[in-house]
């Protein structure tokens, strides 16, 4: 894996033939973080992920997101700019170099409304929904699913254009089970893989003769409409308080009682968090839908609560 040897010194890194000077932090999970890094040649920002990969199967994580980057070249997913693995004593990293979108998450746009008590107005939600729409069209029309779809995610640009990430948890959308320990395996790969409060129900207890296939981000999908409807998303907080999720994706999908929404872009929300997946629509279909959806009327801003 890599384009060349990364090296440290004095604040600054060498990646794919050129220096970046390192910033700060932007980001830190369980096993990676972001930095913040300015091109010395350029001028430009960039982010670079890095991975700590503690053993072959991390390793081997690490090559799988770097070649799902590669699969795509779309305005509405994040492209890889340079990559490369890092020595750390006996651990390894694996280093990506991707584009800084200066917008931040969805998840921090819907944060700072709710702070301000306001809501998205609809035109913008169809705005942002249609963008995200585009890019799964194009992870499904490869024969892959994202499986991780949810609002942190979702970087906005700007221009409110919205770039998927995070393409780690990527695999091949069709998975056909033929038994009790490939159904296991499928949902302990779920469990580690797939965030909790936007995994779709079939995920959480899978059935030993089944085929998953792309429509787990249908449904990932709604829960996004859902955050950016009403300021969270539909299952975050029964995961915070210690409820059972995997109980209650189960049941039918309950909304707040609202009129600063159109009965459509409703219904369309309620066809995406079908329980069956087999009722669920196909993207192509949920773009359709989207496209006869009329936009707000002009200079309609964020509703008060």
């Amino acid at each position: 894996m890599g384009q060349a040897l990364c090296v440290c010194s004095r604040g600054t890194v060498s990646l794919g033939g050129a220096r970046y000077l390192l910033l700060h932090r932007l980001a830190e999970g369980g096993f990676s973080y972001v930095d913040l890094v300015e091109g010395l040649r350029d001028g430009r920002f960039y982010a670079l992920k890095r991975i700590l990969c503690h053993d072959k199967e991390d390793h081997q994580a690490a090559l799988h997101e770097v070649e799902m980057h590669g699969l795509f070249d779309h305005p509405n997913i994040l492209p890889l700019v340079a990559h490369c693995m890092v020595e750390k004593g006996a651990k390894h990293e694996a280093w990506l170099l991707l584009p800084y979108v200066k917008g931040g998450t969805l998840w921090s746009e819907v944060e700072a409304l709710r702070k301000k008590g306001t809501f998205m107005p609809e035109q913008r939600i169809l705005l942002i929904l249609h963008g995200i729409c585009r890019g799964l069209q194009a992870i499904h029309s490869k024969g892959y699913a994202h499986r991780d779809l949810k609002p942190t995610n979702v970087l906005l640009d700007e221009d409110d254009r919205p770039v998927l990430m995070d393409l780690g948890s990527m695999n091949r959308a069709r998975i056909e089970v033929n038994n009790s320990r490939e159904a296991m395996a499928i949902q302990d790969w779920a469990a580690q893989r797939c965030t909790i409060s936007y995994r779709a129900p079939e995920l959480f207890t899978v059935p030993s003769q089944c085929i998953i296939d792309e429509r787990t981000d249908i449904w990932s999908l709604g829960c996004v409409l859902y955050c950016m409807m009403f300021g969270e998303g539909p299952y975050d907080a029964i995961f915070q308080k210690g409820d059972s999720v995997a109980l209650a994706v189960q049941n039918p999908i309950t909304v707040p009682s609202t009129t600063r929404y159109s009965a459509a872009l409703q219904r369309l929300l309620f066809s995406m968090m079908t329980v069956n997946p087999q009722e669920r629509p196909s993207i192509n279909d949920i773009l359709h839908q989207l496209e006869g959806l009329q936009p707000a009327p002009a200079g309609q801003d964020t509703t008060q609560i």
